[in-house]
This record gives C-alpha cells, sequence and structure tokens, in this order.
C-alpha cells in the first residue's frame, strides 16, 4: 500500500501544480515533478544514482523528437503565414462556406483525421490548428478544439502504428490484432457521435451546433462508416481513407450548404470575386506537398517507409558514456548508456520533422519567392516560441522515464496492477483510463500501448475478460488520452503562441476525456 501512495503521490502533485488557482507552468511543474520523483526512486526504492544518470541523458535526449516536429511545424506556419498564403487560403475556405461550423468541421475534424491517418505524432494539430486561427478563431479554443476532435482516428493514425506495433509484442495473431483493431474502431465511431460536437462547444454555442447539426453528424458519419468498415479487414488505412473519404464528403455538403443554417446571402458576398486557381493552388502547394510526402513516406507498399527506417549499421563509435550507433537511414541510437540497458535512438529521415517540415519549408521559401527579411522572421520567430516548451519537454519525458524504471514494481506498473486487483472483473469499465494514463505522460497512444498492452494482457487473463476488448479499451484510451496528452498541449500551445495555459486546457479536456471513457465502456459490454 506504501509503494501505491508512493507511486501516486507526485502525478497527483503534478495535477495539482498545472491545474490549481495560480498554476504553474509546465515547464516549472513538469521539471519539478521529475526532480521529486527522481528522490523517491533513489531514497524509497534504492534505485542507482548511474541508472537515474542515464534516464535523465535518455529522458533530455528523447525531447528532441517532439521539439523537432515542434520546430518544423512552426516553421511551416510561420513560412504560410508570413508569405500572405494563410491569408488566401482563408479567403478560398471562406469561398467553400463561411459558416462558422462548416471551416471547423472541414479542417478540425475531416482534415486532420487524414494527417493522423497518414502521420500521427501530433502533426493534425500541428497543420490544422493553426488554418483555424488564420480563419479568425480564438487561439486557446482552437487548441482545446483540436485535442478533442484529434482522438477518434488515432488508435490507426500513423498508418496503424499504435495498433500493429504498439501490441506487437503480445503474442497476438494477425486474426487477434485485426480483431482488436476492429473492435477499437467500432468504440471510436460511437464516441465520435458526441465528442466532435463536445469539441465544437468550445468555440460555437449550442444554438449554432443545433442550426448545424445535420451538417455535422454527416461530416462525422463521412469518415468513421469507411473508418469502421475498413477496420473489419485491415488496421493500417481505416483513418487515412476514412478521412480522405470524410473531408472530400464533407467540402462538398458545405459547398452545398446541406445540412448548414441557410443564411440570407448579404450584398457584400453577392459580390466577392472568387479567388483565381492558380493563386489558390500556389498558396496551397507547401501543404498539399506535405501531405503527400507523409502518405509516401509511410505506406509500407511504395517502399521508402523501408529505406527511411533502414537500421543497417554504417558507423559504431564509442563515446566513453555510451555507444553511437548510426544506420543506412542516419537512424541515431545510443546504446549502453553510462554502462546501464539504457538507451535512446532518433530516426532522423522517419521522424515528420527533417521530412517532410523542413524539407517543404526549404523548398517553399523561394517557389513563394520570400525576401532576406521574411525568411529571417520566420526563424527568429520559431526560435523564439521552442525555447519554453523544450524545458517542457524534457521535464515530461524524464518523469516518463524515472515513473518506468522498476519493470513491475515501477511505480506506473505498481498504480495500474492496484487498480486492476481492486476492480476484478469490473476493470472492464476502466481498462481504458489506463490506456490514458499512459498517453498522459508518454505523449503518445503507441508508446502507451506499449507500456500497458502487457499488464492489460495479463489482467485480462486473471480476471477472466475477454483479451481483445480489453486490449481495444486500452487502444482506445491511449487514443482518448491526447486530449489531457501533456506532450500534445505544450505542442500545440507553442505553436498557436499560447503561453502558460497548459493546466486550464488540461481541466476542459478532462471532462470529454472521462466521457469518452464511459462511452466505450459501455459499448464494450455489448462487443
Amino acid at each position: 500500500m506504501l509503494n501505491l501512495a508512493i507511486s501516486v503521490i507526485p502525478i497527483l502533485l503534478l495535477i495539482w501544480m498545472m491545474t490549481k488557482k495560480n498554476a504553474l507552468p509546465s515547464h516549472v511543474a513538469l521539471p519539478l515533478t521529475a526532480l521529486l520523483i527522481g528522490i523517491l526512486q533513489l531514497i524509497y526504492f534504492g534505485t542507482s544514482g548511474r541508472l537515474l544518470a542515464a534516464n535523465i541523458i535518455s529522458g533530455s535526449l528523447s525531447a528532441l523528437t517532439p521539439i523537432s516536429i515542434i520546430a518544423g511545424a512552426i516553421l511551416l506556419n510561420r513560412t504560410l503565414s508570413i508569405s500572405g498564403c494563410e491569408d488566401v487560403i482563408k479567403q478560398w475556405l471562406e469561398g467553400i462556406s463561411k459558416n462558422q461550423i462548416g471551416q471547423l468541421m472541414i479542417i478540425g475534424w475531416a482534415f486532420a483525421f487524414m494527417i493522423e491517418g497518414a502521420s500521427g505524432f501530433g502533426t493534425p494539430a500541428a497543420i490544422a490548428a493553426p488554418i483555424l486561427v488564420g480563419l479568425g478563431f480564438n487561439p486557446l479554443r482552437v487548441a482545446m478544439l483540436a485535442l478533442v476532435m484529434n482522438s477518434v482516428p488515432v488508435s490507426f493514425g500513423a498508418v496503424g502504428t499504435p495498433t500493429w506495433f504498439g501490441f506487437g509484442n503480445l503474442g497476438l495473431s494477425d486474426a487477434e490484432l485485426l480483431h482488436v483493431g476492429s473492435l477499437s474502431a467500432i468504440m471510436h465511431t460511437v464516441a465520435a457521435i458526441i465528442i466532435p460536437v463536445i469539441a465544437l462547444k468550445f468555440i460555437v454555442s449550442w444554438q449554432q451546433i443545433r442550426r448545424n447539426i445535420i451538417f455535422i453528424q454527416l461530416s462525422i458519419w463521412s469518415c468513421t462508416l469507411p473508418y469502421v468498415w475498413l477496420a473489419q479487414w485491415n488496421y493500417e488505412f481505416p483513418a487515412l481513407i476514412g478521412g480522405a473519404i470524410g473531408l472530400t464528403l464533407s467540402i462538398l455538403f458545405a459547398r452545398y450548404n446541406i445540412g448548414l443554417e441557410k443564411k440570407p446571402t448579404t450584398d457584400i458576398e453577392k459580390t466577392t470575386v472568387a479567388l483565381p486557381f492558380g493563386r489558390v493552388f500556389k498558396a496551397m502547394a507547401p501543404t498539399l506537398l506535405l501531405i503527400v510526402i507523409l502518405i509516401v513516406t509511410r505506406i509500407k507498399q511504395l517502399g521508402l517507409k523501408g529505406m527511411l527506417n533502414d537500421a543497417t549499421p554504417m558507423w559504431n563509435i564509442h563515446l566513453g558514456f555510451a555507444d553511437l550507433h548510426i544506420s543506412q537511414a542516419l537512424i541515431i541510437h545510443i546504446s549502453q548508456i553510462l554502462g546501464t540497458d539504457t538507451a535512446w535512438a532518433y530516426k532522423t529521415l522517419y521522424v515528420p520533422a527533417l521530412i517532410p517540415f523542413f524539407l517543404v519549408v526549404f523548398v517553399s521559401i523561394p517557389f513563394l519567392k520570400m525576401n532576406r527579411h521574411q525568411v529571417t522572421a520566420v526563424f527568429s520567430d520559431t526560435a523564439s516560441r521552442i525555447k519554453t516548451p523544450f524545458i517542457a519537454l524534457i521535464g515530461a519525458l524524464i518523469m516518463v522515464k524515472f515513473m518506468m524504471i522498476g519493470g513491475e514494481h515501477s511505480p506506473i506498473m505498481t498504480t495500474g496492477n492496484a487498480f486492476a486487483h481492486l476492480l476484478g472483473k469490473n476493470w472492464q469499465y476502466c481498462a481504458a483510463y489506463l490506456g490514458a494514463l499512459g498517453a498522459f505522460f508518454s505523449g503518445s497512444a503507441t508508446v502507451s500501448n506499449l507500456t500497458f498492452g502487457a499488464i492489460q494482457q495479463s489482467i485480462a487473463h486473471t480476471v477472466g475478460l475477454p483479451e481483445t476488448i480489453i486490449l481495444a479499451l486500452q487502444s482506445v484510451g491511449g487514443a482518448m488520452g491526447n486530449m489531457v496528452c501533456i506532450n500534445n498541449i505544450i505542442a500545440v500551445s507553442a505553436i498557436l503562441g499560447i503561453a502558460n495555459k497548459e493546466g486550464y486546457i488540461i481541466k476542459r479536456t478532462v471532462i470529454p476525456m472521462v466521457l469518452y471513457g464511459v462511452i466505450v465502456a459501455v459499448v464494450s459490454t455489448f462487443l
């Protein structure tokens, strides 16, 4: 019991620090929590100082993955803004529909759904949120909408990585893995009837939602019906193809005002001149190029994914404190840090930073004929925005590393096991929240599945619950945890220029996350 208390107290303290009246910013609260957990590991759990130091190095280096993605997303955002592309895209979207609901569902829901299917890694919010802000929506409210909207497709994000890779170490047959994916898609689809509607409430009124509810549901089902159908026989493409179909249909519905509130056309709107196609295409070209690169580098059958993940050794260097390995695809791998089993790796060409964000920016600068002053502004704005998130992410990832030291007796496993033994067969009603807890800590549904998949499987066997249903709930939980995931909140806040609002965001996004868990728990009893 004492082990459980010691494991839970730092997390409760973190939540309190970030949600109290005068909340501490994440770049202060997270390093403080990491320090506290490190002290407890050293004094109470008896972890060696060498192992803690190795995890500090590994955790700090791990921050390079999210911060490089954030930096790339901000670079692209500033490039589109400073070059004037953002204004053109705004005018074009307003030409499709001036209805706020229409714009929010097309970009915040369907477009983000498709991007999640291609890439994951927080890329949907990084691309969709700035477009919505460019349309005049409040940045803080857009951040919350983006976090909540980007939950349904996540179990099949990055071409199904959370499912096929996240559960890849559990010894499941392909048929069992497909069944887990199928069940999670059904749970997500039922939750999707309500969750995007709640997300819209962050920005618009209930009256607006009611007046446009037909379009909202048409847009939702346009994505989720093909998504759940594809998931019955494939676990790689449901989100990607479902999102593409949903985006196309949502644009058509909005264009012809199907299900949207009809308003009288003003004289200004009547005289509005449509933008030339060439101008719109030029403004959209960087985003389109980004999407194309994401898709062709994520679909295994096209061959590029394998090349970008080629782990064939090229150089091996002993650094003194660790071993450095660099592969043919420039995967940087540092192992045996300080003589421990602690390691770190960075897929230089596959992490969505250098390719596609930085690549697209460097191509766009001459294509958009940006001058030296504009280019300088793009890079200086980006540099100023990533300093504080970098500190916060280092704190978050060191905290995660410390929480996972100890294997089966680690603080994070102790917490999960305690709840399982407490609830027995009722675990089915709470399984998704363990998945959400994993995403809250790690910033990834994939990592949540890797971390908790084995314990969920063990609990299912121990208490006599269906294994595939419990793993599906874990998968859905990892996805819904994106709403409160510290890494994602820091990332979208940095991209939109929001400072010190992490606690405020968590307090509001945790409500739809809890509701999500209730819905999928109920649905799971009928499967």
